[in-house]
């Protein structure tokens, strides 16, 4: 069987150091393994008209802003094929018939539907597309025949769902649809990386983040204020390390060389993180190595955004192709799952000769 990879992002902002970290550095390494066959990241569109649909200006310009941080970040159209979701047609169509396959009572139990419902205010009034967001992922994971999904923990429960569209399709009209795996980062810190406030989850709409377009002088100031430990008051008094967000990020970035470049007191994170915890490190020199980590990371990413940013017909014209060969493949997958659920009626030859017998005698 092919190695075949799906994944993608809602166009609601530019992209952000927890999309970075829990996916699409990983995607980039993937993509330059050699060990896939095809690779699609979609550009989520549909799915973000689900909780954004009386501003679909919002989604309309940040199109480009995802395809700019797709391509800076080092994805290669000659290796991925980057596509936009909404120009998929066969997607929606996917979605319509796996919607018979999950009762309500399923997508209820979702957690990461729960969890979204929550975070929305979505509680006394669900839009129905959004609701039904978990069988439309699994639409775009079944449509390329995707067999694995790079994700992050919090959506491991989308991806069991998916499974099990997979598995009552197949087992009711043939085998047909094959069953992705989940592949999360190998570090665990990566999963979900927090804002820079400390809370749980690294958003947009939380105004906690730092993008993969931010200047220098911004990604300072959002490091400079960054939640650490609130007990640690002074250089001398001991410091916690859990649940502190500034080490949270190290752990996320930090290398040894690292160290010898930046911060030479120090030959590992380990070491820096027995000095804080014993007291006697302040905070401040502790930001000022994730300063210069981050811009290490950040600088190339920056560089290539900014000529990216000057040809704008390029970066349309990548998402023209990634479009059209997502067609291809969708179109090959809702063709075979029509003619497995028998309603391919004008390419079923066997069907037309029953009736012609029928009628014709």
């Amino acid at each position: 069987m092919s190695k075949i990879i799906l994944t993608g992002d809602r166009p609601t902002g530019k992209l952000h150091l927890g999309h970075y970290v829990g996916s699409l550095r990983r995607r980039v390494e993937l993509q330059n393994s050699g060990e896939y066959e095809k690779i699609f990241i979609m550009i989520a569109d549909a799915q973000a008209l689900t909780d954004n649909f009386d501003n679909p200006g919002k989604i309309r310009e940040n199109i480009i802003e995802v395809a700019l941080d797709y391509l800076s970040a080092g994805l290669d159209p000659e290796k991925t094929n980057i596509f936009i979701q909404s120009e998929i047609n066969e997607l929606t169509e996917l979605s319509f018939y796996y919607m018979n396959l999950v009762t309500v009572s399923r997508l209820q139990r979702n957690p990461t539907v729960k969890s979204e419902i929550q975070l929305r205010n979505f509680e006394t009034s669900i839009p129905v597309g959004f609701f039904c967001y978990p069988i439309s992922q699994a639409a775009d994971i079944t449509a390329f025949k995707a067999t694995v999904v790079p994700v992050g923990v919090d959506q491991l429960p989308m991806i069991e769902q998916t499974r099990e569209i997979v598995n009552k399709f197949n087992s009711t009209y043939g085998e047909v649809l094959v069953e992705p795996q989940a592949l999360i980062p190998e570090n665990a810190v990566c999963c979900r990386l927090p804002g820079t406030d400390g809370k749980a989850k690294m958003s947009k709409s939380l105004g906690n983040c730092i993008y993969l377009s931010d200047t220098p002088e911004d990604v300072k100031k959002k490091v400079m204020s960054m939640y650490t430990d609130p007990n640690h008051l002074k250089v001398t008094d001991p410091g916690s390390i859990e649940g502190n967000t500034v080490f949270t990020y190290l752990d996320a970035f930090c290398k040894d060389e690292h160290f010898e470049k930046y911060c030479p007191d120090y030959k590992n994170l380990d070491e820096m993180k027995d000095h804080y915890q014993r007291g006697g490190l302040g905070d401040v020199k502790v930001k000022k190595l994730l300063i210069n980590v981050l811009e290490e990371e950040l600088a190339p990413i920056r560089a290539r955004r900014a000529e990216l940013e000057q040809n704008i017909p390029y970066v349309l014209e990548v998402l023209k192709k990634g479009t059209q060969a997502a067609h291809v493949e969708a179109t090959k997958t809702l063709n075979e799952v029509r003619a497995a659920m028998k309603i391919n009626y004008f390419d079923d030859q066997a069907l037309i000769e029953s009736w012609e017998k029928k009628f014709q005698g």
